[in-house]
Order: structure tokens, then sequence, then C-alpha cells
């Protein structure tokens, strides 16, 4: 394929795409292109190799694995806790979702408690990560269908969230914050009141979003109607998220299978009987709403206490008993060097990411590394369902189409 541009006449043979093709493309009835990797518009390095009838999409076959990096294995020789670190790497606007989810599998492998104030943090980080990662969405895909001022105002309000992050762990993104057993260390005083800030601002930023596109003429004709997705075929394809819940649906893991905690918030799960682009559109504007109050909850009864389990097994010894206490020492040094050993077994944990179902599979040998890592991603998951929705669609509908399934490259190739 040439670098000189993103559409171009696709250079495999007749023999490499015959079994992706219909016959109409091997007689040279249809036109054969590329779209990507470097086209900006598949938000990270995505092939597609479309079949053109003039300007409709006959077929659409995604080609993926330009950024697979082999996470999963390297994470299979590294300690438990030395491994979490490439977690943040999977899916890039939702580091602390990766990190929770693993965390989690990890806990439930162990059997390791978590302490109260832990759990609540978690679920307030975590769910203001779900608001910065809608907000990228939302401000990228109106970007695509040329709508620019959303796209400033949307990475306006996520600096605050990333702000918010730095100040607990001291990085916008990479964050590791969350570790088996707790938190890397408790959030500092500040906390509360930038959470507090971000709460009373962003409502009206939301709302402001909303006045730009929700009633906009030419955003709802770009988008209204457009690959609609029946439930029966979002069932098949196995999708889950904001794509499955415009389709009417309403799954959504912190309801059906709760974790960390969330059985004692109250918000509900937005659906949409539409299951068309708009649909998914207005679902995912309203899960920010419905994340600000989950925010709300959690900071309102955030109680007192430790922020790391007390099971000096699996968790390391507080920093403040390492000066003091030679027994504190060794056993940090341990920890660290040579990692814990949980009991020999496999689990499956589910979070609800901001775009799915993120599942870790965790095997343990009984050694201090884990055996088998796996996740099941929502992105790629998700993306299988492109060339249904594109197939019958204008070429220039596409841009749409792929920012409303909302894949992450790193989450699809891992």
């Amino acid at each position: 394929m040439s670098t000189e541009t993103d559409f171009t006449l696709t250079p495999v043979s007749i023999e490499e795409i015959r079994h992706l093709v219909s016959d109409r493309a091997i007689q040279g009835e249809t036109v054969l292109l590329n779209m990507g990797p470097q086209h900006p518009s598949t938000h990270g390095v995505l092939r597609l190799l479309l079949e053109l009838d003039g300007e409709t999409v006959v077929n659409c076959v995604p080609d993926v694995g330009f950024l697979h990096t082999g996470i999963e294995k390297n994470m299979e020789a590294k300690t438990y806790v030395k491994a979490e670190v490439m977690t943040d790497r999977l899916d890039y606007l939702n580091n602390v979702g990766n990190n929770l989810a693993y965390c989690l599998s990890i806990e439930k492998l162990c059997d390791l408690d978590v302490p109260p104030r832990a759990q609540a943090i978690r679920v307030i980080l975590a769910e203001l990560q779900r608001i910065s990662s809608h907000l990228v969405w939302l401000g990228t895909h109106a970007l695509d269908l040329a709508a620019m001022s959303v796209f400033l105002y949307c990475f306006r309000e996520r600096e605050y969230i990333l702000d918010i992050l730095e100040l607990c762990s001291g990085q916008r993104m990479m964050t590791t914050f969350i570790r088996p057993g707790g938190l890397w260390r408790d959030v500092p005083v500040e906390f509360e009141g930038a959470v507090r800030d971000f709460i009373k601002m962003f409502p009206a930023r939301v709302d402001e979003y909303e006045k730009l596109l929700t009633k906009n003429p030419i955003f709802m004709d770009r988008i209204k109607g457009l690959g609609i997705l029946p439930v029966e075929v979002a069932l098949d394809y196995g999708v889950t998220g904001p794509l499955l819940r415009a389709s009417g649906i309403a799954h959504d893991l912190r309801k059906v299978q709760p974790y960390s905690g969330y059985e004692q918030y109250d918000f509900i799960v937005p659906t949409r009987p539409e299951a068309d682009t708009y649909a998914r559109y207005l679902v995912r504007v309203e899960e920010m709403r419905q994340s600000l109050r989950i925010v709300e909850q959690a900071l309102n009864k955030l109680p007192l206490g430790p922020v790391r389990s007390n099971n000096r097994k699996y968790v390391p010894p507080p920093r403040s008993e390492i000066g003091v206490s030679m027994e504190a020492l060794i056993h940090h040094f341990k920890l660290w060097t040579e990692g814990f050993t949980p009991p020999v077994g496999s689990v499956y944990q589910g979070v609800e990411s901001p775009r799915g179902e993120l599942g870790v599979f965790l095997e343990s040998n009984g050694g201090p590394k884990p055996y088998r890592v796996h996740f099941r991603t929502p992105s790629f998951t998700n993306m299988q369902i492109l060339p249904y929705l594109a197939r019958g669609h204008l070429v220039a509908d596409l841009v749409a189409l792929i920012g409303t399934v909302d894949i992450v490259l790193g989450d699809v190739d891992r």
C-alpha cells in the first residue's frame, strides 16, 4: 500500500482476497480500496479493506494486529504486581478500569480483602475515568463529523479529570494507582475538594454539549438511522456496553454482577430502543451523568480507615514501618523481589469498562508469576460488528460508524 495516501487501490493479489470479497469484486464489477491503517478517522492503526459499488459499501473487512505488543505473554514473565503496569497500556482511555479488573482477579484468586475506603475511592476514580473516556469519544466523534467546537470543549473538561488522577498518583494516564488489596496510597487532602469542584462544574458542561449537538439538524442528519443494530444481532456477536444498551438491553456488570461495592449506589442503566448511531450517542451522554451521580454518592459516604489490606502474605507493609522494623523491611524486600504465591487455580473477573465488558482470566500454578493471563476486551469483540453496520451505507458514513463503535486499538490488538 502506498504511504502517500490513506485511500489507495489494494495491492494484494486476487488469490489473497478471494475468500474475503464477493464474486463481483473478482470479476471487476466493484472496487477494492484500503482505508487506513494511517487514516485519522480509524482512531488508531486499523486497516479496513472496503469493497465499493460506486460509493456504497458492499463489504468491509477489518484488518487488525498492527499494534500487537504481546502484553498477555509478557505479563506471564513477571510477578503479579510487576505485571500490573502493562494493564494501563491496553485500553489507554480506561487505565484505572484496567487496573481494577486485574486487581479484582488477583483478589478473587487469593481471597484477598479490600478495605471499604479503598473500595469507595476505586469507584470514584473508575467513574471519573469513564467520564474521561466518553469525553474523548464524544469530542473525536463530533470532530469526525466536522463539529470542532465540541472536541475542544470535551478535552477542556477531560483536563480536570487528568489533574485529579495526577493529584492521586503523580501520573495523568498510566496511574497504576489501584493495587492488589487496595490502593498504592491514600488520596491527598486536596482530593475531595477537587472532585467536588468537578461535580459542581460538569453538569452544565454536558448540557452545553447537548445544546450544540442533540438537536443540531446537520448532526442528526449524519447519524440518525445510521448503523442500526438489531438486538438479536448484537447478542449473536457478543456485543456489550453502550452498543448493546442502545439496542434496548439494560446489561451493565455494575448492576448484574456488582463489584467494588457498586450495589451500594443508586444509578440507572441508560437504554434506547432505536439501535442506531444517534441512540448510541444519547446513551453515552446519559452515562456521563449517571457516572457523576455515582461519584457524588461515593464521595458523600467516603469512610475513614486504611486503604490497603492487612494481609501481609500478599500486601507489603506500610512505608512508615520500613524505617523502624527490620521484619517489615525484609517482608517488603521479599514481596518486591520474589513476589507472592497465590493458590493453584483459575478465575475470571469482569468489569464494566466505558466500551463494555472487560474481563480478565487469570490462572495460577502456585508460583510467583501468573501461569496464564488473558483479557476479554470489549473493543475487539465490538469491532466485529463493523462489517454488519457498514454494509449498504455510503463510504462517507464509515467515519461515523467507526466512531459509534468506540474502539481503542490497544484494546483490540494487545
